[in-house]
């Protein structure tokens, strides 16, 4: 029977990012993709939803390629 290995946990220092400067933690987490786009637009529409949706970045897996 194979154990699964458990989902990474993101660094303290993405966290602070997430907080501080979303779109910085969305590209440290996936890269200059469709995510950080994402993140930046609803950073400038207001920061928490921005927030909300790079810490909801940071605690999901990459999906597979």
């Amino acid at each position: 029977m194979e154990v699964a290995n458990p989902p990474a946990r993101p660094s303290i220092g993405a966290l602070i990012a997430a907080v501080l400067l979303p779109p910085l933690a969305v590209y440290l987490a996936r890269g200059f993709g469709p995510a950080f786009w994402i993140s930046a637009v609803l950073t400038l529409f207001w920061w928490l939803p921005g927030v909300i949706f790079a810490l909801v970045m940071l605690f999901t897996p990459p999906p597979a390629t």
